[in-house]
């Protein structure tokens, strides 16, 4: 038998003692039931940038979720086309890489990016790309410590759409553009 916390992680894993204070941290309010939109407005003030979310189009073979970090502002991208429910949870996994501050490791040279992405800076590009994915430590923990603050704020949105803000709608109709739809026989 595993033993639980009241944020809900197993006793006694190192893991998951870090997540817990990680967003013991946050201090959020305490009985309040937040929606995503107010965790991030939250988490950003804690951060002093703001944090913006927007769904769009990803490629299917891709990520269902994307934190880009300028040196300003946040962005969180999400599928455009998941249930709310699991659009949610990709969110909220964002936001735990975001709480979690995660780093990148570089995965192509800042010519190779300027050479693909010219009108995007070396720097965020590496940010984006760079995380390693699937069962790394910090994919872990940030699948943990979104988990942990949706247990606390309880509440998910119906509405599965949020906006592209203006000054990230470049990176959007980018990624959204990274796989055209395949035309299928009507045969």
């Amino acid at each position: 038998m595993r033993w639980r916390s009241k944020l809900g992680a197993p006793v006694g894993n190192p893991l998951a003692e870090r997540c817990q204070e990680r967003v013991r941290d946050l201090r959020l309010p305490p009985g309040e039931k937040l929606t995503i939109g107010e965790l991030c407005a939250y988490v950003g003030t804690l951060r002093q940038r703001q944090v913006h979310i927007a769904t769009l189009a990803l490629p299917s073979a891709g990520p269902h979720g994307l934190w880009v970090s300028t040196d300003t502002l946040d962005y969180i991208f999400a599928e455009e086309r998941l249930v709310p429910v699991h659009q949610q949870q990709v969110i909220l996994h964002e936001i735990g890489h975001v709480v979690c501050d995660h780093d990148t490791s570089p995965v192509m040279t800042g010519d190779a990016s300027r050479l693909l992405m010219p009108s995007l800076d070396p720097a965020l590009v590496r940010r984006v790309m760079g995380r390693e994915h699937g069962d790394s430590e910090a994919e872990l923990e940030a699948e943990l410590v979104g988990s942990l603050i949706g247990g606390l704020i309880s509440t998910w949105n119906v509405h599965p759409t949020w906006t592209v803000p203006p000054e990230a709608r470049e990176i959007a109709e980018r990624l959204s553009s990274l796989e055209s739809p395949v035309a299928r026989d009507s045969a």
